[in-house]
């Protein structure tokens, strides 16, 4: 399911030609009103409230990229993800809140997390969740898809659904940087936007590195620091095209049957990883301005991947269109 389309939104200021991503913005003045709006600015969802009367709801979003930023401000109301509802969706997302005011409970992988401002939390959109607030509130949500990350679906998985305080942690630091996107969604345009974009998800993926860290139990410390350090092994060798699970295995001290052991327990294979995390630079460095001197082919071959038609390929069955129209599009 791609973020809302441009059509779902009222666009704040005049709209320049040809630049679908500016800042958009969408009041409903009652409850059905609002629950085709969320389903058509996130993913699917059913929306509940104890009493509709009255109902009130507006959002401000900004796509850039792929990163959808949604500032939030409603009366006070639930809304579930359903196994119905994920079952008709095509693409895994991550969404982070951010709670600006008011108090919101959100549950997920039996695990319930209740939010007071300053207050962070991430959840799957391809697993069942629900999100309520009992009062009147405004959250910022990010979300993203699961390839964004540098960090497995299963790892991420430990921390849907938990709480992640705006004053302790990297929380200090992520919390306050978010809440200037809300108030700056007007000046993140352009290229300079998209990069912040990108900035965004990786400050994103350190933040939950550290909790990971942080809550990891003494008995499974050695085979998820392996796994970390094998991580960040691949992700500084992509550039090699020769780079194979023998080379990372040997350069761990483990066997290759073990390496793809550890990676089938996240969900995946090493060459699946690898190609993931190459096709995600390549698509970073194909809307990157300062590297638009360079053709398709030497970004290609900058992470890894030296025939050019197969990149092509593996390109546009990832993200739907070949690699020089994604570079050519104005997002």
């Amino acid at each position: 399911m791609q973020p809302a389309p441009a059509a779902a939104l009222l666009p704040e200021g005049p709209r320049q030609s040809g630049a679908p991503s500016e800042v958009q913005t969408a009041q409903a003045g009652s409850l059905a009103e609002w629950r085709n709006l969320v389903s058509e600015s996130f993913v699917p969802l059913e929306v509940h409230t104890d009493s509709a009367e009255g109902f009130r709801g507006r959002m401000r979003s900004r796509i850039l990229d792929e990163l959808s930023i949604v500032e939030v401000s409603a009366s006070g109301h639930r809304v579930v993800r359903t196994p119905s509802l994920i079952s008709a969706s095509d693409r895994l997302y991550f969404k982070l809140n951010l709670q600006l005011a008011g108090h919101g409970l959100l549950v997920q992988d039996n695990r319930e997390a209740t939010l007071r401002p300053g207050d962070l939390a991430v959840y799957d959109t391809h697993r069942p969740y629900t999100l309520g607030y009992g009062e009147d509130f405004r959250t910022l949500v990010l979300m993203f898809p699961h390839d964004a990350l540098d960090l497995p679906a299963e790892a991420v998985a430990q921390l849907t659904a938990v709480r992640l305080p705006g004053d302790a942690g990297l929380g200090r630091m992520v919390s306050p940087f978010m809440v200037q996107l809300a108030e700056n969604l007007d000046v993140l345009s352009g290229a300079s936007g998209r990069r912040l974009a990108h900035n965004v998800v990786d400050l994103i993926a350190t933040m939950f590195e550290s909790e990971l860290d942080a809550r990891r139990e003494p008995a499974s410390g050695s085979h998820s620091e392996l796994m970390t350090k094998i991580r960040h092994y691949i992700e500084a060798h992509l550039g090699n095209p020769e780079l194979s699970p023998a080379d990372i295995a040997a350069a761990h001290y483990v066997s290759t049957r073990h390496l793809h052991n550890i990676f089938a327990a996240s969900g995946t294979t090493v060459a699946s990883w690898i190609r993931t995390r190459r096709l995600e630079h390549c698509r970073r460095d194909l809307r990157d301005p300062i590297l638009a001197d360079r053709s398709v082919g030497a970004i290609a071959a900058r992470w890894g991947f030296v025939d050019a038609a197969h990149f092509s390929r593996v390109f546009r069955s990832a993200f739907g269109e070949p690699p020089s129209a994604y570079r050519r599009a104005d997002r």
